[in-house]
């Protein structure tokens, strides 16, 4: 060993200074580089774990939003669609209505239009009676060949009338 010791020159004394100067330099970087570079470390392992729980828990909050919010959704379609439905319905209904109006009031204006009819030919009527005793009278003048008073037509009517 001795002979190992010469070759690579190896002095125990130096060898024990420099075991001493490593520990030392060893201890200082341990307790002012490593210690709090591993703290800091865990602290940021510990932040990123806390992050990956929040991003989890907000991924899981959003899921479930969105779950809700489908839900929602199939709820407002479905109300949408009775809202479409019973607008139909209504419209159905007043159109019927409006229909049932319009008849009634044709059949009022045809009432309206028949009763103006009858009482055009009742007037007609009595316009032509009036012309045919002119013509009658003009006839019956012609006829006797002398003019028509009231006597005269009171003694005709109460001829006829016995007759």
């Amino acid at each position: 060993m001795e002979s190992l010791i010469e070759t690579f020159h190896v002095d125990w004394r130096l060898f024990i200074a420099q075991v001493v100067n490593f520990a030392i330099v060893f201890s200082v970087l341990y307790w002012f580089a490593f210690k709090p570079l591993a703290k800091v470390m865990a602290d940021r392992s510990d932040k990123i774990a806390k992050g990956l729980d929040d991003a989890k828990r907000v991924e899981e909050k959003l899921s479930e939003t969105q779950a809700e919010f489908n839900k929602a959704m199939a709820e407002a379609k479905k109300q949408a669609n009775a809202i479409l439905e019973k607008a139909a319905a209504d419209a159905d209904a007043r159109k019927q209505e409006m229909i049932k109006s319009a008849k009634e009031e044709i059949g009022q204006i045809i009432n309206q239009e028949k009763q103006k009819m009858q009482t055009e030919k009742a007037a007609t009527l009595k316009e032509i009676k009036k012309e045919v005793a002119d013509l009658v009278i003009l006839a019956v003048e012609k006829v006797l060949g002398e003019e028509m008073d009231e006597k005269k037509d009171r003694e005709i009517i109460r001829r006829v009338t016995k007759g």
